[in-house]
Formats: structure tokens, sequence, C-alpha cells
């Protein structure tokens, strides 16, 4: 991306980037996106990650999904994450309305340097989460973690812990279960991801996962998951029963 365009795209989102000192501006939703960028995700999941989000913020189903809501705005941040303490934050809270803001939204992240990182702290993720609900200056009807990634929590505290924390704040913890390829060393921790996703991760009114086996379906993943968290509704099954899971309220 030229530098050009980069600097047009930090001009608008420092128009509609909310701080601290500002009244709370309300919104539909307040949504954490949030991308693995742990040792285990290749080159390719890693593209693919990064680039579905760019393209969901870019797909006219999720300016109708920002439309049809009482405000017609959410507000939306997006990190990277790996060890406890490896969250980089690509995308700043940011208000999305219009085509305009969207795009602007989805250049930053476009022009952002790939990171990676070793280990897969999901609890770390979450924790870094909570912060920024309490700082952005949004009031949203929700709030929303959105956690995509391809192993199990494996660094920082147990992930029970984090996720409890997030429900007590009536957090919606979703997931999106990476499942392409297998884990190095065989374990078979591949095959069970969604399980883990679904059992032990996912919590609050309304939450669901995603599982993806096959990189062709990634990128439409992501858009998928986005309007319905945007919509506040619940995944059907597609493409097909293996791809879809939800989950109630659990304590």
């Amino acid at each position: 991306m030229s530098p050009s365009r980069v600097f047009s795209a930090l001009l608008v989102l420092l128009l509609l980037v909310a701080t601290p000192a500002e009244a709370e501006i309300e919104v539909d939703v307040e949504i954490v996106l949030t991308g693995d960028i742990s040792m285990s995700m290749d080159m390719g999941e890693l593209y693919l990650q990064r680039q579905g989000h760019i393209q969901a913020l870019r797909h006219p189903d999720v300016l109708r999904a920002i439309e049809s809501g009482f405000h017609r705005r959410i507000a939306v941040t997006y990190f990277e994450w790996s060890d406890p303490y490896l969250q980089r934050v690509v995308l700043p809270w940011t208000i999305i309305e219009d085509a305009a803001s969207a795009e602007a939204a989805a250049q930053l992240i476009e022009a952002a340097p790939p990171l990676s990182g070793i280990r897969t702290s999901i609890s770390g993720a979450i924790d870094r989460s909570l912060q920024m609900f309490a700082e952005n200056g949004f009031r949203g009807t929700r709030r929303v973690i959105d956690i995509s990634g391809d192993g199990q929590n494996n660094a920082g505290r147990p992930l029970a812990a984090a996720r409890a924390d997030a429900l007590a704040e009536g957090i919606v913890i979703n997931g999106l279960a990476i499942m392409l390829r297998a884990r190095p060393g065989g374990t078979g921790e591949a095959d069970t991801l969604d399980q883990y996703f679904a059992e032990e991760l996912i919590g609050g009114p309304g939450a669901f996962m995603l599982a993806v086996r096959h990189p062709d379906h990634l990128v439409e993943a992501i858009r998928r998951k986005l309007v319905l968290e945007i919509a506040g509704l619940q995944p059907e099954d597609w493409p097909d029963r293996t791809l879809a899971r939800a989950a109630q309220l659990r304590p």
C-alpha cells in the first residue's frame, strides 16, 4: 500500500477513534477482533487470517448488518496475539458506520507489518481485551471478544480464570477454531480444537464458535462470524454440519 493511502486512512481514523477523555459514544456493539500469531500458525494461515478481517470490513454484508442496528454504527478494534504479554494493536478502537470508515480500518490492518510470536496465550488475549473495553470511550448494547486461533491455551494464567472474568463483566466470547492441519508432535489437538473452543472458551448470551477445516473457507468464515456478531445472531449450518457449533449461556 502506498504511503499516501496509509496517511489518508489514518486521517479518517483520527476522526473516528474515541479517547477516554471524551464522553461515551453509543454504538450497537463493541467488538474486539483478535488474530493468533503464535508459532503454530504458518505463513498461509497468518495471511488468510489477516485477509479475512480485511475483506470482512470491506464486504457489503458487514455494512448491511451495521446499517440494520439502532445506532447504525459499531466500535471495533483488532489486535494480534501470542505470548501472555504479546498483543499488538493493529487497529485501535474505531467507529465503523459507512463504507469510508470501513475502508479506512481495512487499510490500516492491511498496512501493518507481519509479526510472529511463540506460545498460545488465549487467556492473555482475553485479559488484554478486558483492558481495552475499560478504556475505549464507547457504550454498546453488547460487548464481544472474538478469539481466532489454531491451538489451546498453553501460556499465561488458566483460560478458565480469564474466561470467568470476562463473563462476570457481561462480555460474550466467540471463537473461530482454525483446524487446517495437524499440530507439530502429533498430539491430535487439531482434531479436537472445535470441542475445546466450544467447551472451554466461548461463553455468554448467544455465544458461538465456527470451526474451519479447509483454507478456502477461512476468509468467508471470518466475514460470516463478524456479520453474526454485529447482528446478534446465531450461526446456521454453513457450509456443512461440521463447520458451525453454537453454545447456550453457561456459567
